[in-house]
């Protein structure tokens, strides 16, 4: 594969994601501000920073779970494991963009042949 036509499957591929990312943007954009809100009544209910609130959502959200902060209210373990749940359904529109981003840029660019 000659390196000028690496660059052109590369421009398809950035071009087509920014098409389907703005086609689920709101879906994207609500998924984050749920993430952002969640870890804020988590942080709220167990006395944590309002920043440690976020990064725990985001920590817990996108599945990294480090560990060093663990709600311990039944009710905030509850809001975790839906913060789970959204960052699994957040991790799959990612992956599916990327999916169709690249199969766009093969069949734009005929680099299937």
């Amino acid at each position: 594969m000659k390196f000028a036509h690496a660059s052109h499957i590369r421009r398809e591929f950035y071009k087509a994601v920014g098409y389907y990312l703005r086609i689920v943007w709101p879906i994207f954009s609500t998924m984050l501000i749920v993430i952002v809100t969640v870890g804020l009544i988590i942080s709220y209910l167990e006395g944590w920073d309002p920043v440690d609130g976020i990064y725990f959502g985001f920590v817990t959200g996108l599945t990294i779970g480090y560990g060093e902060l663990v709600p311990k209210l039944p009710l905030s373990r509850v809001l975790a494991i839906l913060l789970g749940f959204n960052g699994v359904l957040l991790t799959a529109i990612c992956a599916a963009i990327s999916v169709r981003a690249i199969e766009t840029a093969v069949r734009v660019t005929g680099s299937d042949k």
